[in-house]
């Protein structure tokens, strides 16, 4: 949990809280209340789980007022397009915790405190706001600021927007547009209808990432809560059947998710259940928030973290479950979009699967029917890549290794493309695709011995084709373009993956290795991950800014990655020894720097990048389900008794 004091501290205007649903919608702002992303919001649902995501209420303005009227202060900051901050709560917000969910405190008068507090509860799309201030008159004033649109997409004024309200009991409802959801608020307050435009709010995250970044929203009025007789309750709800009695929603609501987040036996556990999500019958695993869905690799290597090395082995086995069921020519998706069909564009997505599984049945929790269907599962998948699939996707009969790619097509993990141009291409074979079909080959074999060969084929192969004789390290690709011996010695964190971060190290020989991890490590290793491109390539883009083109060319040449974290610092125990001393440097040197980020960005999360240039300033998705799990992983790596640690290397 982290706690920022304010104003002192920058991180309360920059830095971000989450509070998921399980359902694909969330909750989300800054420390400081100001909205600087068009995905900060206070109800946000997802109507067709976990996809179809819209925002409802933006947020609220919130003040209070003294008995006279005239003195007024702000509990929530907005920021307008001509440059102007009205209200600014900043000279009175002191400090925001995220547990056991996010709660400011603010200075009233000489002696008092005002604490607000907010939380999702989870599978409830119902968004609970509570304020509490003893002994002072106030009336505490909100006014909700709606919109009523899809997440990716910014609102305007406009004469179809309807105001119109129902009110029942403790409860007012109104409806945006036909085809939206409705919103339910239920308080212990008073209404009063004033409907009204607050136009041009300026969403500074989005200006700097080049997008639009101007937005008005409607609002419908203003409810009131008088203090002096205990706390004021908002409950904020996508569900028209909730309940009417908005204290004792709020109270029940509050008690159940309490006792759930108590249950986890760390922050890291409870900001890991974020990411779980619903789909279909069975769970599915959000890349990250708040844009991404749920991507094929991105699930299976952050649920090796989230779920598995956690003991949520439940959800693991649902999870590859309705995965396995997606299998198409022996591909699992990239992705699933926010609409229409499954993407089927990645060579790793079913190898990460392939690892993701043997971890979870290497943990004896699988039932004899799991396991037979998940062993199936993945004959299906290497059956497709043997014979060939999609994409030229096939192992190549000369060698035994996994050759893919053709052109205007990104397939592996570094997947950035802007129109036609796929910034790093690889195709051909990628090293770290080798390192997954070797592991994955070997993963059957133990209960399919028709595998065994090829596994050995392509291993030989491996260890003769990929070592780079200047360097003692490995290229990032041979065969490039499908031209036989062509090579890509570009210095990437990819050739890691030949020596650690999987089941099987597939390098054998020792100084190969640790060439492998020096040069990683001299070129590539910052305190927040490792960068993707060495510094010394010409094509080196030092910084993640600007524009969505100009952030799309530096996304794998040369930004920093926290998730790679897991796999350097795996090939790093293997070639300097995984004893108890070198797992206490491997803590002190490449765990504590990701825990400190912690309390940075995303916080309580990891974020998905950073720049590959010092401060090594955070970027992309401030809450990155694969960084967050590899570095649960890691934190296990280097803290669990060593009896605990399986034994595949």
């Amino acid at each position: 949990m982290t706690r920022l004091e304010c104003p002192a501290s920058e991180g309360c205007l920059n830095d971000e809280w989450l509070e998921a649903d399980a359902l694909g919608g969330f909750a989300s702002g800054t420390a400081g209340t100001e909205r600087t992303r068009r995905y900060h919001a206070l109800l946000l649902t997802a109507t067709q789980p976990p996809a179809g995501r819209m925002v409802l209420v933006n947020g609220v303005e919130a003040w209070l007022e003294d008995a006279s009227g005239q003195t007024r202060i702000a509990l929530s900051m907005q920021r307008y397009g001509a440059g102007s901050v009205w209200p600014d709560p900043s000279e009175s917000l002191l400090s925001f915790d995220t547990g056991p969910w996010p709660t400011w405190r603010f200075q009233v008068g000489d002696n008092h405190i005002l604490s607000a507090e907010l939380f999702v509860a989870k599978q409830s799309a119902q968004t609970v706001l509570r304020w509490r201030l003893e002994g002072e008159p106030f009336t505490l004033k909100v006014r909700p600021l709606l919109s009523g649109r899809d997440y990716h997409a910014l609102h305007h004024e406009n004469p179809a927007f309807n105001f119109n309200y129902t009110a029942t009991g403790d409860q007012v409802r109104w409806q945006a547009y036909g085809d939206v959801p409705a919103v339910v608020a239920a308080s212990n307050g008073s209404y009063v209808h004033a409907p009204d435009w607050y136009r041009n709010f300026c969403y500074t995250v989005e200006r700097e990432r080049g997008m639009d970044f101007n937005e008005d929203l409607a609002t419908p009025g203003v409810f009131s809560f008088d203090l002096s007789l205990g706390e004021a309750v908002l409950v904020l709800s996508a569900n028209e059947g909730a309940k009417t009695n908005a204290v004792d929603t709020a109270k029940q609501l509050a008690d159940i998710e309490r006792a759930r987040r108590t249950a986890f036996p760390t922050a890291l556990h409870r900001s890991a259940d974020a990411y779980i999500v619903a789909r279909n019958k069975g769970s599915t695993i959000l890349a990250g928030f708040p844009w991404f869905t749920d991507w094929g690799r991105d699930t299976f290597i952050a649920m090796r973290g989230l779920l598995i090395t956690s003991g949520r082995y439940s959800d693991a086995e649902s999870i590859l479950l309705e995965w396995a069921g997606t299998l198409s020519e022996g591909m699992l998706p990239n992705r699933f979009p926010d609409s229409g069909a499954p993407e089927y564009n990645s060579v790793d997505a079913s190898l990460w699967f392939v690892i993701a599984v043997h971890d979870y049945l290497a943990t004896g929790h699988a039932q004899r029917e799991t396991q037979d269907r998940l062993q199936q599962a993945v004959d299906g998948i290497l059956d497709g890549y043997s014979s060939g699939t999609r994409f030229r996707i096939g192992a190549d009969p000369a060698d035994g290794l996994l050759r893919a790619g053709v052109p205007g097509v990104q397939l592996t993990w570094m997947d950035a493309k802007v129109g036609d141009w796929v910034v790093t291409p690889r195709i051909g074979k990628p090293v770290e695709v080798q390192a997954l079909w070797i592991n994955a080959l070997r993963i059957a074999a133990a209960w399919n011995p028709r595998w065994t060969e090829p596994a050995t084929h392509a291993t030989q192969a491996f260890q003769h084709r990929f070592v780079d004789p200047a360097s003692g390290a490995l290229h990032d690709v041979v065969d490039a373009d499908h031209e036989p011996g062509k090579l890509d010695r570009s210095i990437r964190p990819n050739q890691l993956f030949a020596v650690g971060g999987l089941p099987f190290a597939v390098i054998d020989n020792g100084a190969t290795a640790r060439a492998v991890v020096d040069q990683c490590e001299q070129r590539l290793l910052t305190p927040l991950g490792l960068r993707t491109l060495s510094p010394d390539d010409p094509a080196y883009k030092g910084r993640y800014t600007g524009t969505p083109l100009e952030r799309d060319g530096a996304y794998h040449q040369g930004t920093v990655w926290p998730w790679l974290m897991g796999p350097f610092v795996d090939a790093w125990l293997r070639v300097h020894g995984d004893d108890q001393a070198s797992k206490a440097v491997a803590r002190e040197r490449f765990l504590r720097p990701l825990r400190n980020h912690l309390h940075h960005a995303g916080l309580d999360h990891i974020s998905e990048v950073a720049d590959g240039d010092a401060p090594h300033t955070p970027g992309g998705t401030p809450f990155q389900a694969w960084s967050l799990g590899e570095l649960m992983r890691l934190d296990r790596l280097l803290n669990a008794d060593p009896a605990e640690m399986p034994q595949t290397r």
